[in-house]
C-alpha cells in the first residue's frame, strides 16, 4: 500500500514494489499548492473513469493510470479495504501529467486534514 506524507509544501507519495510497476512512479510529489480539492473517498473503486494502463479487478483493486485518451487523468492505487485521499490538481502547477490523484491510506482522514490546513 502506497504511504503519503504532507510537508515542506509538497505532497509525496510512495509506492511499494507492485504499484510501482502498474503505476510507472516509485515516487511522484507535487505542490502543495497544485491542490485544489481535497476529498476522502469513502468507495474508492467508484472515482477512476474512462481508458486505463494498470491493474483493475472488479470489486477489489484498480492501481494504475486512468484517463489516456481523453477526460481527467487519474494516478490511482486504490482498494476496497480502505478509504482513499483523493486530490484534484491544477494539471500544470503540479507538473503537468496529472489531473487527480486518488490513493487509499488506513489513514485518509488524517492526510487530507494535514492537505486541508495548509491548502484552506
Amino acid at each position: 500500500m502506497a504511504t503519503v506524507n504532507v510537508n515542506e509544501g509538497l505532497v509525496t507519495i510512495a509506492f511499494g514494489p507492485w504499484e510501482r510497476f502498474l503505476t510507472g512512479h516509485g515516487r511522484y510529489a507535487f505542490p502543495l499548492a497544485s491542490v485544489r480539492e481535497v476529498r476522502v473517498a469513502g468507495e474508492p473503486l467508484r472515482v477512476p473513469r474512462g481508458a486505463r494502463k494498470g491493474l483493475s479487478v472488479a470489486g477489489h483493486v484498480k492501481i494504475g493510470v486512468w484517463g489516456l485518451f481523453g477526460g481527467r487523468r487519474q494516478l490511482v492505487s486504490v482498494t476496497r479495504d480502505a478509504p482513499a485521499v483523493h486530490l484534484l490538481l491544477d494539471r500544470a502547477a503540479s507538473g503537468g501529467e496529472f489531473d487527480e490523484v486518488v490513493v487509499s491510506v488506513p489513514d485518509a482522514g488524517r492526510v487530507a486534514a494535514a492537505v486541508r490546513a495548509v491548502v484552506a
